[in-house]
């Protein structure tokens, strides 16, 4: 027996209204024979940034050949292509405003293609409603099995974002930024244990999170955990998360609002 075919879906659009529902919908109506996972439908809205941390994040846990539709499309209707991303391991469709930049730097990427047969799409079109109208049926039809050669032409101008990487030229003051904070108020930074080694950490290793408007607010963060639990109350520290990302946290409170910080803001690792 085949496989069924496999999708997932992340998009800003909640689940209080019926966008997903339509969308998997139409998808079904297309080719009833596959399985559907949700990743998640509480991006903020319009964050095309968190989105792309959430999929990169979620993506190689899923089987070879997945398709990963994803949707944070602030721009639709407008000139912005919806495009279909083609890699060794996955399927991506979405519109071309970033949203894979993180996959374009950690996938093999075969092709990437603009869709503009619109013979697949859902008719009429809605400009404000592609998840429906586009990419769901070309999703469908994807799983079908139709060749994704006839959904339009090859592009290599495709949109992305640059992902910022730590500056590690100074030995002694590594220089990272907060890539993603999450539901928690976590602050995920772009610091790997391939930046920092658990031995600089354990050797009295300092973090300091720059306040671009006010210096005097820069905060530094002088515990290093494994767990959570380790930490007292309200006390800031750092721990490697579950994706690999250093984080800094905060005990049942969001470091977010202690530390007021943002995506992009520095955080730099002084060591020993």
């Amino acid at each position: 027996m085949s496989k069924r075919p496999l999708m997932t879906l992340l998009t800003d659009f909640g689940t209080m209204d019926h966008f997903i529902a339509a969308m998997k919908g139409v998808i079904l109506n297309i080719h009833r024979d596959v399985d559907i996972v949700d990743i998640s439908h509480d991006i903020p809205p319009h964050d095309v940034f968190a989105a792309a941390f959430v999929l990169n994040n979620a993506m190689s846990y899923f089987p070879r050949f997945t398709t990963h539709i994803a949707i944070v499309d602030p721009t639709v209707g407008s000139a912005r292509r919806p495009i279909l991303v083609m890699t060794d391991n996955y399927n991506f469709i979405g519109p071309d405003n970033g949203i894979f930049s993180y996959i374009y730097q950690s996938e093999t990427v075969n092709r990437v293609i603009h869709i503009t047969a619109d013979y697949y799409f859902r008719q009429p079109v809605c400009p404000t409603f592609h998840g429906r109208d586009v990419f769901a049926p070309i999703a469908g039809y994807l799983a079908k099995g139709v060749d994704p050669q006839k959904m339009g032409e090859p592009i290599t101008d495709y949109v992305r974002f640059d992902v910022p990487r730590p500056d590690v030229s100074d030995p002694k003051r590594l220089r990272g930024a907060i890539l993603h904070i999450d539901r928690f108020g976590n602050c995920f930074t772009n610091f790997t244990k391939e930046h920092i080694q658990l031995s600089a950490l354990r050797a009295g290793g300092k973090f300091i999170v720059i306040h671009p408007q006010d210096p005097a607010k820069s905060r530094e963060v002088t515990k290093v955990v494994t767990h959570y639990a380790e930490a007292q109350p309200n006390e800031l520290f750092a721990l490697f998360s579950s994706t690999g990302n250093l984080e800094i946290a905060a005990l049942k409170v969001p470091a977010a609002r202690v530390l007021e910080a943002r995506r992009g803001m520095e955080v730099q690792f002084i060591v020993p």
